[in-house]
C-alpha cells in the first residue's frame, strides 16, 4: 500500500474535483441593521467567533447572504448591510486624498475604485451612505461617520455638472445634491 500524501487528504489535488458545500439552507442566523449578530434569536457577543463567520460570508447575484466553507454553506438574514463602517481617517488633501474606513469588525478600507463609496436616499431624503468591502459586502456608514464626510466635502465640476462630494483614492464620490439658494 502506498504512503498517502502529507496534509489534508480531502483536498482536491491532482485529477481530483473538489465537492461542493453541502447545502444547509437558512441557519437562523440574522445580522442586525445596528451590526449586531444574532444566532436563534440571540446576540452572538463573541466578537472572535463573529469576525470568523465575517470571514466566510459571501453574498449571491440575487443579493442573497451566505456563510460559505469548503465543506458546508448556509443563508443568513441581512437586515441592511454586514458591517458598519464607524471610523474613517484622512490621509492626504485634495485629489490625492485617501478616506480609510474602519468597520465595526475591524476591517480596513480605503475607498477608491475598488472600494466605491455610495449613497442612496430615501423618499423622505434620508441619505443612506455605503461603501464596499469586498466583492457583494458593503459597510453602512454610521451616521457620525457620515457627518464627517459631510464636512469634508466641497462642490466640484464633474462632467460638466456641479456636484457635492469627495474625492478618495483619485476617484470624487458624490454625497448628495447641491441645494439651490
Amino acid at each position: 500500500m502506498e504512503k498517502p500524501a502529507s496534509g489534508n487528504s480531502s483536498a482536491a489535488g491532482p485529477g481530483r474535483t473538489r465537492r461542493p458545500p453541502a447545502e444547509l439552507g437558512d441557519l437562523d442566523m440574522r445580522i442586525a441593521r445596528d451590526g449586531t449578530w444574532y444566532y436563534r434569536g440571540s446576540p452572538i457577543n463573541r466578537i472572535p467567533l463573529v469576525k470568523l463567520f465575517a470571514s466566510v460570508l459571501r453574498r449571491e447575484g440575487d443579493g442573497s447572504y451566505w456563510l460559505v466553507t469548503p465543506a458546508e454553506r448556509g443563508r443568513v438574514v441581512v437586515e441592511d448591510a454586514p458591517f458598519i463602517a464607524v471610523a474613517v481617517e484622512v490621509q492626504g488633501a485634495g485629489r490625492d486624498q485617501g478616506l480609510i474606513f474602519r468597520t465595526n469588525l475591524d476591517e480596513i478600507v480605503t475607498a477608491g475604485p475598488e472600494h466605491p463609496l455610495r449613497v442612496e436616499t430615501a423618499a423622505d431624503g434620508t441619505p443612506s451612505p455605503y461603501i464596499l468591502v469586498r466583492p457583494g459586502i458593503e459597510a453602512r456608514l454610521a451616521r457620525p461617520v457620515f457627518y464627517e464626510l459631510a464636512e469634508l466635502g466641497h462642490e466640484e465640476r464633474i462632467g460638466g455638472e456641479e456636484q457635492f462630494g469627495v474625492w478618495s483614492g483619485g476617484t470624487f464620490f458624490r454625497l448628495g445634491e447641491i441645494e439651490a439658494n
